[in-house]
């Protein structure tokens, strides 16, 4: 044999001994590997296969500030229906729904749900295995949120129309924050986000109508008992650019409602 055929045949041997020695010790990690299960693999991605805030970012409008993150929530279909579609009644059943809301818990924000992707990725391994959530940073607007979960069930708390409740002296008992407490005349009923008991005044959000003055106000889980003496529908305490009361002020400079057409002649002269 030709001195080059005995080098390469050396070479070979020494290969096929390294791979035998690398499959003896790393055989056992294969095989505890286990099976690859695509139904079981969750993820969340943006275009570019990670997670990632996509969307506008802020925008300075008119209106002030509008936060638009978007995010794609990529999930297994399994899963979905048991844990989700097998526990709770659906709009459309079987599937995500749109409008539908998701909390991340790692961004602590809420999503809202645009659209449902069907085929990504498309029939990969002969099958559809996830759905696809297309979805923008929800913008809150009042919602009542009552799901057992306090890290959303705060949003309602930090985020509605909050007004305050001021009582009259002589009231027992101290209003728990997030119980509903009831008018004991007007039957009116409200969340309750904060009580200080020193100044009388009650935090309260998701009214159902207004208070009858006085009343005895009380509440459902704590048996508080307080009788209103004031409160004012125009101060939402939970902002702090909140300007309803100047602009109930100032429109009373302007406009004449004592006439029956304050905007115009018509109707307004007898």
């Amino acid at each position: 044999m030709h001195i080059s055929g005995k080098i390469f045949m050396a070479i070979g041997i020494v290969i096929c001994l390294i791979g035998g020695l690398l499959m003896a010790v790393g055989g056992s990690n294969i095989d505890d590997s286990g099976d690859w299960d695509v139904v079981e693999k969750s993820e969340w991605n943006g275009q570019s296969g990670t997670f990632q805030f996509e969307g506008d970012g802020d925008l300075y409008s008119k209106f002030g500030v509008r936060i638009s993150d978007q995010v794609t929530f990529v999930i297994a279909r399994e899963r979905f229906t048991e844990l989700v579609d097998d526990n709770a009644t659906l709009v459309v059943e079987g599937r995500p729904n749109e409008g539908d809301l998701v909390y991340f818990p790692l961004a602590q924000k809420l999503f809202q749900i645009q659209y449902v992707e069907y085929e990504t990725p498309f029939f990969q391994l002969g099958k559809i295995h996830t759905w696809g959530l297309k979805c923008e940073l929800f913008e809150f607007s009042n919602e009542n949120f009552d799901t057992g979960v306090d890290a959303i069930d705060v949003v309602e708390r930090n985020f509605s129309t909050t007004i305050t409740l001021n009582f009259a002296e002589g009231g027992s008992g101290t209003f728990t924050a997030g119980e509903t407490i009831a008018g004991g005349t007007s039957n009116v009923t409200a969340e309750v986000k904060s009580f200080d008991s020193a100044t009388r005044q009650l935090q309260i959000y998701n009214r159902s109508g207004i208070f009858t003055i006085p009343e005895t106000v009380t509440g459902q889980t704590s048996g508080a008992a307080w009788t209103t003496a004031s409160y004012n529908t125009l101060n939402n305490t939970n902002s702090e650019f909140d300007q309803n009361q100047f602009f109930e002020t100032q429109a009373d400079g302007i406009l004449d409602f004592s006439q029956g057409n304050p905007f115009g002649e018509f109707g307004g002269e007898t």
